[in-house]
């Protein structure tokens, strides 16, 4: 009877061990951080702006502790290394300038991607994400790509800044840049206008992280959920579920191809693609002849 105690724990231990092994690829499986297996791109001499947050903490607004958060990795490590793989210079911005902090539990086995370990080896990235541009110092008008990076820190400054907002209008006014970004980085679209004061986005097909995801994942002490604010913004929200929407995926390009929006963490591959693809197909704009100034 003793030996067969044994055998059975011995058994019951191997298969937990077993499962814990093969957990990351169950997740993967299930959906989370989907292979991108569309077409690639070569955009030599175009650049692209990557912009993330500055908060750190998870925490109720005005506290001052909590779990460290930040910007989620796979939500710039995509985009960047799908850019610069396409040839294209990546700068990388916040608001305040200097360190992004980057959730560390985004980095963690169950979750960790090829792009991430490739950031956590690359000495440039890593230090563009400790001493980021402020954005204030930065011409948005001179990119062919503005993308925004999401996660949990995010709620806390992206939708909360004027000057974001200013630049994603000088930018979408200047017709260059095509403006992307994915999970709760299209917080940082709520703000932008016309000169009338009306909101960008009102009327456009967006998309960001749902607020089933984040009620499914019981994050709800930040003080801007996605859905909720594209929603109050007048922008036209929507996205796809899954019996847990961390899930699913799902990328909206407006009607005018001008902002590419990602749902949460597994669309931001898709969504800088896509971003490429539409920057593929525009013409280029005419030199100005010899010895006169561009119109």
């Amino acid at each position: 009877m003793k030996k067969k105690l044994l055998t059975i724990t011995g058994l019951l231990a191997l298969s937990i061990v077993m499962l814990a092994i093969a957990a990351p690829s169950i997740i993967h499986a299930l959906g989370m951080h989907p292979d991108y297996n569309g077409p690639i791109y070569k955009l030599p001499g175009k650049k692209a702006l990557i912009i993330a947050t500055n908060h750190g903490v998870l925490n109720k607004p005005g506290e001052k502790t909590g779990d460290p958060s930040g910007v989620m990795a796979s939500e710039f490590t995509h985009p960047y290394y799908g850019f610069l793989d396409a040839g294209m210079d990546v700068d990388i911005a916040s608001i305040k300038g200097g360190k992004i902090p980057v959730d560390p539990q985004t980095l963690g086995r169950m979750v960790i991607t090829p792009e991430d370990k490739r950031y956590l080896d690359d000495p440039v990235l890593r230090g563009k994400i400790k001493n980021s541009i402020k954005i204030d110092d930065l011409d948005f008008t001179q990119y062919d790509a503005i993308f925004i990076a999401g996660g949990w820190g995010a709620a806390y400054d992206l939708g909360y800044s004027e000057k974001l907002g200013e630049k994603i209008s000088e930018a979408y006014f200047a017709k260059r840049p095509i403006i992307g970004s994915v999970c709760h980085g299209a917080l940082g679209l709520i703000k932008a206008k016309d000169d009338d004061g009306n909101l960008i986005i009102a009327g456009r097909k967006i998309t960001g992280v749902s607020d089933k995801q984040v009620k499914e994942l019981g994050i709800d002490v930040t003080p801007m959920h996605p859905e909720t604010e594209l929603r109050k913004a007048g922008a036209l929200y929507e996205n796809q579920t899954a019996f847990r929407d961390m899930f699913a995926t799902h990328v909206v390009v407006d009607d005018e191809k001008r902002f590419v929006t990602g749902q949460n963490q597994n669309s931001g591959h898709v969504t800088a693609h896509r971003m490429m693809e539409i920057i593929s197909k525009l013409p280029e704009a005419p030199s100005p002849e010899k010895g006169k100034s561009a119109e």
